[in-house]
């Protein structure tokens, strides 16, 4: 089996988990990895829940629709992560409840939308600014998250849900769910979690080689 094909039905599986856990509903949300010719996208419009392997779009390097259906919206986005960080091979964005909903309520600043408060938080995700609100897909939200590429691994778009980019597809997707449930964890504490304190940060900074 090809890489392609193996990274078509890797999105397909991913993008069912999520659906399936409610990280993401309807169609909203989208997948794309990288080739060594271009990258894949879930389509425009698609539910990650129900997606054909098939179907998924493909780009070439220039950002060109190959084949496949009619890629997302969020091209561009996709493709300002691959341009600005070449370690990186996936970008997921899904509007996850308590992510979005930590937007409207109020991060905890804009450069950290969520504190440090577990060590897994710390190692798996990292620092995680917020982006203001601008419609889906607007060239300038992707031109923000080009100049953050490489230094962190993901960011929380204002009413819309994160975006978060690893080495593959399922690792991005761990990550995902890690912010995701940090949100959710703050959420049911009402805010009132005190940060892990900068002894225990140098530790995980020293030990598992975390970016706080």
């Amino acid at each position: 089996m090809n890489k392609e094909i193996q990274l078509r039905e890797e999105i397909c599986r991913i993008g069912a988990s999520l659906y399936q856990r409610g990280y993401t509903v309807g169609t909203a949300g989208n997948i794309s990895a990288r080739l060594d010719d271009g990258w894949l996208i879930t389509p425009t419009d698609a539910c990650l829940g129900f997606l054909d392997p098939a179907a998924i779009a493909k780009v070439d390097a220039g950002g060109n629709w190959v084949s496949g259906a009619k890629p997302s919206k969020t091209l561009v986005l996709h493709r300002m992560v691959y341009d600005n960080n070449p370690e990186m091979h996936a970008v997921i964005h899904t509007h996850s409840t308590y992510l979005v909903k930590l937007t409207i309520s109020g991060v905890w600043s804009q450069d950290d939308v969520l504190p440090p408060i577990t060590p897994y938080y710390v190692m798996k995700v990292g620092h995680v600014p917020l982006i203001s609100y601008r419609r889906p897909g607007d060239p300038l939200v992707a031109e923000q998250i080009g100049k953050l590429a490489a230094s962190v691994r993901g960011v929380l778009l204002e009413r819309l849900g994160p975006v978060v980019w690893e080495g593959s597809v399922s690792r991005a997707a761990h990550a995902l769910e890690e912010l995701e449930e940090t949100a959710k964890l703050w959420h049911l504490a009402g805010g009132d979690i005190a940060p892990l304190d900068e002894a225990a940060l140098k530790e995980l900074r020293e030990v598992f080689k975390a970016r706080w």
